[in-house]
């Protein structure tokens, strides 16, 4: 059983940035991909990017060219680089161990409890 633990979150300006960790208790070597997903209030959960075991990434076009998704296989840890923050990105921001298959990515069981991400205007 992997368990996944995001940090990082916070308040911040519009046009700012943050990075997103997501920690998992066991090696990140034996998950075949690890992926980024937000809800807003309201609104259903959403993928955002998703990184495999070779880091190959996939990315939601609400996102793209703004995130970046990577991985440090030596500490068990993903990241998601957030930048040029909008308030439209405000969301509780989860990470998720799943697959990736042909370039996209499928959710698994795991997640985390989340991270809270707060944009103002």
């Amino acid at each position: 059983q992997v368990q996944l633990v995001e940090s990082g979150g916070g308040l911040v300006q519009a046009g700012g940035s943050l990075r997103l960790s997501c920690a998992a208790s066991g090696s990140i070597s034996d998950i075949n991909a690890l992926g980024w997903y937000r809800q807003a209030p309201g609104k259903q959960r959403e993928l955002l990017a998703g990184i495999s075991q070779r880091e190959t990434t996939t990315y939601e076009d609400a996102v793209k060219g703004r995130f970046t998704a990577s991985r440090d296989n030596a500490k068990n840890t993903v990241y998601l680089q957030m930048n040029s923050l909008k308030p439209e990105d405000t969301a509780v921001y989860y990470c998720n161990a799943g697959l990736m298959v042909s370039g996209s990515y499928y959710p698994g069981d795991f997640w985390g409890q989340g991270t809270q991400v707060t944009v103002s205007s």
